[in-house]
């Protein structure tokens, strides 16, 4: 039975596509590597941001780093706010609160932009702990923001009690790394036949849905 549940951020508790497509233009316009469409950058939504500026624009590490600072040049004063909360989601939290579900936020994004979001849009009172990637850019992948937040939450041998909820393909193999069931959300940024190749414990259409399966 499960007693504690994980959620990522972007593009599961909140839309943030416009915020950080923009920011992600903005850097690769920066480094030499122009992107027009934004609707390609929608893969940065989710995944940690060096990994997939190496991965979508060909450059090395060391550049890759440069373009993350590019990018928060942007994001932090300006992109970090074009975002909002999906429908229903202040709903699910409170029923998953008033249920006595232990609840908290893993997300790769660097903690303390996760912690002025949840602040921004006033959900940050429903969450026992709040986990991101450090400011340096440590504990960016998926299963150590995971075991981090286990840690946190006193939950580390209790693997079983505790359930990640996310929109992308590395939410659920994160959440399997760390020995934990996932449930991917398909109002995200994931495509679907990704969810369906991740093999999630189930595929949720709404927040009500999510709120539905703990009931």
């Amino acid at each position: 039975m499960y007693k504690a549940i994980l959620f990522d951020l972007d593009g599961t508790l909140t839309d943030s596509g416009e915020g950080i497509t923009k920011s992600v233009q903005y850097a690769l316009e920066r480094i030499g590597k122009p992107e027009p469409d934004l609707q390609k950058l929608r893969v940065f939504v989710g995944p940690p941001l060096i990994e997939q500026f190496e991965e979508y624009a060909g450059i090395d590490e060391k550049t890759a780093r440069r373009a993350v600072e590019i990018y928060r040049e942007r994001y932090a004063p300006i992109g970090i706010y074009e975002n909002e909360l999906y429908p229903g989601i202040e709903d699910m939290l409170a029923g998953l609160k008033n249920r006595g579900y232990k609840i908290g936020i893993a997300s790769s994004k660097p903690e303390n932009f996760v912690k002025i979001v949840a602040e921004y849009f006033h959900i940050e009172s429903y969450f026992d702990e709040i986990v991101g990637s450090e400011p340096e850019g440590g504990r960016t992948n998926k299963t150590e923001v995971i075991e981090e937040a286990l840690r946190r939450m006193g939950l580390t041998d209790h693997r079983d009690q505790v359930i990640m909820v996310g929109d992308k393909e590395h939410d659920v193999f994160g959440a399997r790394r760390a020995g934990l069931e996932c449930i991917a959300v398909s109002y995200g940024y994931g495509t679907k036949e990704e969810l369906e190749n991740a093999r999630p414990l189930k595929i949720v259409n709404s927040a009500e849905e999510i709120l539905d399966f703990f009931a």
